[in-house]
């Protein structure tokens, strides 16, 4: 008995070593299980945190990418700008947009037709006042800012402020060196046909600003002459600078009309600057902007005596009213051959004689070698005559 009890023993024994055993197996098995877990989702983070900090490396570098496909090149800015065409003398781009308050001369149909004028009688007055051939042609005419061309003036120049006295108001006359240099050269008896170089940068002598007064006096003169079948104007002469910087007779932005002459004398001459700002033309700007239906430039006496004379020997028609009357006009359609119609006027009573719808005269019905005849009493005044349409 004590036999089979110990053998039971041990065998409970071995069973619960070999159970504790396996459980312990399990355990491990268990632990690495975690562990494996464990690794599996720090290498998952790790993972995410590589792919996190990637995107935004990858992001910058798109941005760069698009940043450099969207830069413009030279040509692009240049366009964008409008300078390509600014030297071509086009206005485009932001250029354009600046200058779009600039009101260009053609919106000014007259004036042209005024610098046209200018330039005939101007061409009659210099032969006179150099006994030289003289042409004088229009370059050009532009509308600009009054700032930009002070900046643009090509120095040694004489710069002649001029006053508009009915519409008070200034304008610039600028002779540039080679005309300067011409003129004196044939006022002084210099050949004709020979070429005047151009001297030295010094400043002008009291005989050489004298004698280019006296030429600043015959273009305003025939400035005035230009101007005036539109509007009578006188241009005052006031004084004679060289220095751009004491001409500022209208503010820098401010738009001005410039119309660039020719003049040539035999191989000599040079350029003639008229700046007129739109303030100095606002009191004529309504009739500036009018179409050109004609020019005026003197009388014709030839003309007018032809026409007098054939005024004189037109025939005219002329009727005598007896008297006028209003009936109505089924009454009219009932006349025929034989009606009579009731005159309301006496024996003796004026009559009138017309032309077309004009009264002329008054005057008795009477006879004269057995023909009726008028006899003229007086003459319609015209404010108290008024046609009968």
């Amino acid at each position: 008995m004590m036999l089979d009890e110990d053998k039971a023993i041990q065998e409970n024994e071995t069973e619960t070593d070999q159970a504790s055993k396996g459980a312990q197996k399990t355990r491990k098995k268990t632990t690495k299980v975690k562990k494996d877990a464990r690794q599996d989702t720090d290498t998952d983070t790790d993972t995410d945190t590589d792919t996190q900090k990637s995107a935004p490396s990858n992001t910058l570098n798109q941005k760069e990418k698009n940043t450099s496909e969207q830069v413009l090149n030279q040509k692009e800015i240049d366009s964008l700008l409008g300078s390509a065409k600014k030297n071509m003398g086009e206005d485009s781009g932001i250029y354009s947009i600046i200058n779009s308050n600039m009101v260009s001369y053609e919106r000014l149909p007259m004036l042209e037709v005024v610098f046209d004028r200018l330039v005939r009688v101007l061409s009659t007055s210099l032969r006179n006042f150099t006994s030289d051939n003289v042409e004088v042609s229009l370059d050009s005419m532009q509308s600009l800012r009054f700032g930009e061309y002070l900046e643009a003036i090509d120095m040694p120049t004489m710069i002649g402020v001029f006053k508009a006295e009915e519409w008070d108001n200034y304008g610039l006359l600028i002779i540039n060196s080679d005309l300067i240099y011409s003129i004196i050269d044939v006022l002084l008896g210099g050949r004709k046909g020979k070429n005047t170089s151009k001297t030295e940068s010094r400043p002008y002598t009291t005989i050489e600003r004298n004698l280019v007064e006296r030429l600043f006096h015959v273009i305003l003169n025939d400035l005035s002459a230009a101007f005036d079948p539109l509007s009578s104007v006188t241009f005052k002469y006031e004084r004679l600078e060289t220095n751009p910087r004491f001409t500022a007779i209208a503010r820098p932005a401010n738009a001005s009309i410039m119309a660039k002459l020719r003049i040539e004398m035999e191989h000599r001459g040079g350029e003639i600057d008229l700046i007129l700002p739109y303030a100095t033309l606002e009191p004529v700007r309504e009739t500036l902007l009018q179409m050109f239906m004609g020019e005026k430039f003197g009388q014709d006496p030839i003309w007018e005596n032809h026409l007098a004379t054939e005024l004189l020997s037109t025939n005219i028609k002329m009727d005598v009213i007896l008297d006028e009357f209003s009936i109505p006009f089924g009454q009219a359609t009932e006349w025929k051959k034989g009606s009579f119609l009731s005159l309301e006027t006496i024996s003796g009573a004026p009559v009138t004689l017309r032309c077309g719808h004009v009264d002329l005269y008054t005057g008795h019905i009477g006879q004269k070698n057995a023909k009726l005849a008028v006899k003229i009493k007086d003459k319609v005044k015209r404010n108290e005559n008024i046609p009968n349409n």
